[in-house]
């Protein structure tokens, strides 16, 4: 039984790891993007083949990175849970009618 949650918890670390460092360099790729050109053999032929966008970035203004998307939506998420668990706490069901959390009542 242990093997087998240390298997599962290698795997979900694995592509958690993998999405946070997608989330985190995707940003500076879609302003800057990927220059392929200079690959030896099929950089040229990618080149031809890819979207302009994607050889050379959107070239926009973009004010947040991937890291701090993902302190914001951290942020926020705590946020809402926190208010959500006071609002149980103090058995208070206005706001609580048509959310996903209900009192000890519902």
């Amino acid at each position: 039984t242990a093997e087998y949650i240390d298997t599962i918890l290698t795997r979900i670390t694995l592509a958690g790891a993998i999405y946070l460092a997608m989330v985190a360099v995707l940003p500076d790729l879609l302003i800057v993007g990927i220059r392929v050109a200079p690959i030896p053999f099929i950089g040229e032929q990618l080149d031809a083949v890819l979207p302009q966008f994607i050889t050379q970035g959107m070239n926009v203004t973009f004010y947040f990175g991937g890291t701090s998307l993902l302190i914001i939506v951290g942020v926020s998420m705590d946020t809402v849970q926190q208010v959500e668990s006071q609002l149980i706490m103090r058995h208070y069901d206005g706001f609580m009618k048509k959310t996903r959390i209900r009192g000890r009542r519902g």
